[in-house]
């Protein structure tokens, strides 16, 4: 939902609703908000509904995902701090909370990231209806989509064919926006606004850090959020960007990518990506500095080619909007089987299959997990056990650290065969997955449960 900005409202007091893109570089919503705002109030809804996972009755989101969040919510505190504002953090639904936060600090419009998938257009639906004026910019992609060379409701239906386009044409991704320096005060009555929603950060963190204990800060993990240099928030993204490609990891990408454990076998963008605590802009910025200074090869191109990838996902949801939500998806195909059994078999790793059991275990200990084992998890759900793909997205939505809902949708509905991928479909044989990934069983053995036969 993109809302002309051509006539914004410069007088009073205007809210900041930061939803999925907690940083202050390269936030185009933010940087319109500053310059129309004589005052700001820069607000995160702590909101459990927005789970789609609700649905199958799933629990929250995993401890792993909310310290990571948390992580990320206190580096940008800090940064809004240093710039002369602060963060109101209040558990609520947004859409429920915001029309009272406006009431009660005299202000009608709301600025935020355009997110277009059916939960959270509802929320902005709701905003206006409950006649707040709501200010949207469309800033997760890559590549902007009136730079497109075709409307959204044109996207090609296959990837190859988009991106052969996007190449052909040169599109070319915007250059990152530098955030302001300094931002406009707060309302005057602001302390009266925290004393009565703002919850307590510093014990909900600290409650946080004791829910996870140290045997759930799993030193196998690939991404482990619980360090430093891993931790959410624009700070830790912007340093392992540094990190990643002063090691000239891209070269050697492509070669890396589809391994399942370890720290540099893959970017580790995707968390950051996920909470918006750096842009894709921003990276891909970075990766054309490092190409110019160390050249191109064809891994540094394939971080292009995922970061595409990425955006397809996003022009999809602008197409297709909630028909990707549908339990058909974008097919004639029946409604999906269920077996509730097996699927509560999978999520707590006991189907007996040592290499699906040993990914299961691993999302469970970490919230995260290798794009190859995505992949096969959900192919062996959705094709060996019969199950409900709209489960297994809901259950990665519940566990995953970087948890995105257009790339999380779009996968689920690639591997189960009802978007738009002209094969019907990715049915993974296990065992040779297992035997091309997993050579020498020490995935299994890093993951399995002692006296398992991945552990024979």
């Amino acid at each position: 939902m993109n809302v002309d900005l051509q006539n914004p409202d410069t007088q009073g007091t205007i809210i900041y609703w930061f939803r999925n893109d907690l940083r202050i570089e390269d936030n185009q919503a933010l940087i319109d908000a500053c310059q129309n705002a004589e005052k700001i109030l820069f607000v995160y809804c702590h909101s459990p509904s927005t789970l789609h996972a609700s649905r199958w009755q799933l629990p929250h989101p995993g401890l792993h995902r909310q310290r990571f969040l948390a992580t990320a919510l206190a580096d940008l505190r800090q940064q809004l701090v240093t710039r002369g504002n602060q963060l109101l953090e209040v558990c609520a639904c947004a859409a429920e909370f915001l029309p009272l936060l406006a009431r009660e600090s005299g202000s009608s419009v709301i600025y935020c990231e355009d997110i277009a998938a059916p939960y959270e257009q509802d929320e902005v639906l709701a905003l206006s209806a409950a006649g707040l004026t709501v200010h949207t910019r469309w800033q997760s992609t890559l590549i902007d989509p009136v730079d497109l060379p075709f409307m959204p409701d044109a996207l090609p239906d296959v990837f190859t064919q988009f991106r052969t386009i996007i190449e052909r044409e040169s599109v070319q991704a915007p250059v990152p926006l530098t955030g302001p320096q300094s931002l406009p005060p707060l309302p005057d009555n602001y302390s009266q606004i925290a004393s009565k929603w703002a919850i307590d950060t510093h014990s909900a963190d600290a409650q946080l850090s004791t829910d996870i204990s140290d045997a759930q800060m799993d030193q196998r993990s690939s991404f482990p959020y619980f360090l430093p240099e891993f931790s959410g928030g624009s700070t830790a993204a912007c340093a392992h960007v540094e990190r990643y490609l002063n090691r000239k990891l891209p070269h050697t990408y492509k070669q890396t990518r589809n391994q399942l454990s370890g720290l540099d076998y893959s970017t580790k963008f995707s968390p950051w990506l996920a909470s918006g605590a750096i842009s894709a802009r921003q990276i891909f910025n970075a990766l054309k500095k490092f190409e110019e200074e160390h050249g191109a090869n064809e891994g540094s191109y394939w971080i292009w080619f995922e970061l595409l990838w990425r955006d397809y996902f996003r022009f999809l949801h602008l197409k297709y909007g909630r028909r990707l939500y549908f339990a058909k998806g974008l097919t004639d195909l029946p409604i999906p089987t269920h077996d509730a059994g097996k699927f509560t078999d999978w999520c707590l790793a006991r189907t007996g299959e040592a290499f699906i059991d040993a990914g299961m275990a691993e999302l469970a200990a970490t919230g995260y997990l290798s794009n190859r084992m995505r992949q096969v998890l959900a192919s062996y759900l959705i094709h060996e056990l019969g199950c409900n793909w709209r489960a297994g997205a809901a259950w990665f939505e519940a566990q995953l650290i970087d948890y995105d809902v257009y790339s999380n949708q779009g996968n689920w509905l690639y591997i189960a065969g009802r978007g738009t991928d002209p094969r019907n479909g990715r049915r993974f044989n296990i065992q040779k997955q297992a035997n091309d990934h997993d050579s020498d069983g020490s995935y299994r053995r890093l993951w399995g449960k002692p006296g398992s036969a991945a552990n024979d």
